[in-house]
């Protein structure tokens, strides 16, 4: 059965102190207020990681998440962080393809693949995100667009392999925007990406794999998002950088 998750993105936003305050409401709330088996994944910047994973500890619904990675184990890549770096500091999950990286940095789908076979290989879990522009909605190429990321970025993934990474979809339209896809149109690509998985992989790999929204989920529309056949919890930017939001986000799938 697929895991309902809430992630939070806080993309290069909040300091160190800033940080900390918010990741411990964000667990005193889930403690006391999420009552079913969803998971929220928090991720900070890279140099919080550590301590955030270290606050979580206890936890048994709260997990933290890196934002990036390098592809290779190690080198001379200034700057960089390689996955088994984001490991070794208690980091579970990984945000790759995210449409800031691939437009802001020119990740492109083959490199990508790469990333998340290293963060495979890791032990990490990663979170893929996909999506298209307006303007490749706008010209009903959109499933395309899709298809291609999913074909380019993780389905030469073996079945095994393939099972342990979450998927996000996010509009790229509705990212940051205020715009937020409608529940038809997301749950129309969800569906979509759900049927070319199991082209893929087969049914039962296609009904455990976790696929997330992503785009201006807050938590007035979470609910009517969440509560298509085929979303399965969402990927959450500004929303996330507010603890009562994000909580309450992941609250929709309370029992």
């Amino acid at each position: 059965m697929r895991k309902k998750i809430v992630a939070g993105n806080w993309k290069m936003n909040l300091d160190y102190s800033a940080g900390l305050s918010l990741f411990s409401e964000v667990l005193n709330m889930a403690k006391d207020e999420i009552i079913g088996d969803q998971l929220l994944v928090v991720c900070p910047p890279s140099l919080y990681v550590y301590s955030l994973s270290q606050m979580a500890n206890q936890s048994t619904n709260v997990s933290v998440g890196a934002q990036n990675c390098h592809q290779a184990e190690s080198g001379a890549y200034t700057g960089e962080i390689s996955a088994s770096m984001v490991k070794s500091v208690g980091a579970e999950y990984v945000i790759l393809g995210h449409s800031e990286r691939r437009q802001y940095f020119g990740e492109t789908d083959q490199l990508l693949a790469e990333k998340v076979k290293a963060v495979i290989k890791t032990g990490l879990k990663p979170i893929f995100c996909i999506g298209e522009t307006l303007q490749e909605r706008n010209a009903n190429s959109h499933f395309d667009v899709i298809k291609r990321q999913l074909t380019d970025g993780v389905f030469d993934l073996s079945a095994g392999d393939f099972s342990t990474l979450v998927l996000a979809y996010e509009p790229i339209w509705a990212i940051g925007t205020g715009v937020t896809a409608s529940p038809e149109q997301a749950q129309e690509i969800h569906a979509f990406i759900r049927k070319e998985i199991e082209a893929r992989y087969g049914d039962a790999v296609a009904e455990d794999t976790t696929i997330l929204y992503g785009g201006s989920c807050n938590p007035k529309n979470a609910a009517e998002l969440f509560s298509q056949k085929d979303i399965d919890g969402g990927l959450i930017g500004g929303a996330a950088l507010k603890s009562r939001d994000f909580t309450d986000i992941a609250k929709v799938f309370n029992k």
